[in-house]
């Protein structure tokens, strides 16, 4: 099992690309709506599938196209009596989908150059395979589906040349665009889809789904810990599990507890790690998490939440100097706690 995966990382660190996931946990409302508007004869031809990174939105994506090529009749008596989009993962058509096999499937995602190295955007040369795919019949004489994962990640010109097909979209066609941040989106692709947002998992389907991904081989107490920190992100609790992150994640929280005091040796401990890129990101992130938090903690006293404001911005200024102009991290490491320690006074 492998945790790279190359395209728009909804599950970044899952173990299993989307298209080879069959276990699903958490969403049932959102996979009902989309199972209830295939077999009611109502099929929108275009969703746009939003929520956080990590929650499963490509995942769900990749149910509903296994779903719909594997029935393409609505009306039939297997899809009319499904209680959910799950297909039995020995199924010819999740085969071939999770070997990217199937010619009724085409997936716009980022792919790697021709130096090896995974592009920042999803091509308009990638966009422009839609158009000899949506122009051809449907090999198994069915429904043809186009994933997009993510849409955030198209280059403007890839995005109107989408756009154009989804201004006239075939016959027996879905596009199933799945965005982190859909408000960000042209208003003309938004406007052509059905939204359907999903919202972050619960703790128990965090857990349920990186065992599953996992394989049941991390740490139970472990699992837990990263449910518990991961904001309702399955990827989150994964990169948790990955390496460091964890427990650096608990060695920072617990010094931020002590704030306003600052113990100077556990300081001193943690600035000598933090040169490991690995533990200086699980640094950064357990800090800026630990800011969000605080401005919604609900109503506070103006004077408190200018000085967390003010805080964020210290930090993220001084992380982008020490990683622009590769400064000696230490230092960071108290300058970062002294902003912290002002933002917690009062």
């Amino acid at each position: 099992m492998t945790r790279a995966r190359s395209g728009a990382d909804d599950e970044a660190a899952v173990t299993r690309h989307p298209r080879q996931t069959t276990a699903f946990f958490g969403h049932a409302d959102a996979e009902r709506t989309l199972l209830d508007a295939y077999r009611g004869g109502r099929m929108p031809h275009a969703w746009l599938i939003g929520g956080p990174v990590g929650i499963g939105k490509a995942t769900l994506a990749y149910r509903l196209a296994r779903f719909v090529l594997a029935h393409p009749d609505p009306m039939a008596v297997a899809v009319q009596a499904a209680q959910s989009l799950d297909l039995d993962p020995a199924h010819g058509t999740v085969r071939r989908i999770a070997g990217q096999a199937h010619p009724d499937l085409i997936a716009l995602e980022r792919t790697e150059n021709e130096n090896g190295v995974l592009r920042t955007v999803i091509t308009v040369e990638q966009t422009g395979r839609t158009g000899s795919f949506f122009g051809s019949t449907a090999g198994e004489g069915g429904w043809r589906v186009c994933i997009v994962d993510s849409a955030d990640e198209l280059h403007p010109a890839a995005a109107n040349k989408l756009l154009k097909v989804l201004e006239e979209p075939p016959a027996r066609s879905i596009f199933l665009l799945v965005s982190h941040a859909p408000g960000r989106l042209l208003p003309t692709i938004r406007s052509r889809c059905r939204r359907l947002d999903l919202r972050p998992l619960a703790e128990a389907d965090i857990v349920r789904a990186v065992t599953a991904a996992l394989d049941g081989a991390a740490d139970d107490a472990d699992v837990a810990r990263a449910a518990a920190a991961a904001d309702g992100s399955v990827a989150a609790a994964l990169d948790l599990l990955d390496g460091p992150a964890l427990a650096i994640r608990e060695r920072v929280l617990g010094l931020i507890r002590q704030l306003p005091a600052m113990d100077t040796e556990a300081l001193h401990a943690l600035g000598d790690v933090v040169a490991d890129n690995a533990v200086f990101a699980a640094f950064i992130d357990t800090v800026r998490a630990w800011i969000v938090s605080r401005l919604h903690e609900g109503p506070q006293e103006r004077g408190r939440l200018n000085r967390i404001a003010e805080a964020w911005e210290k930090v993220n200024g001084a992380t982008r100097d020490a990683q622009e102009y590769n400064l000696d991290r230490r230092p960071l490491v108290f300058a970062v706690f002294g902003m912290l320690a002002e933002a917690a006074r009062g």
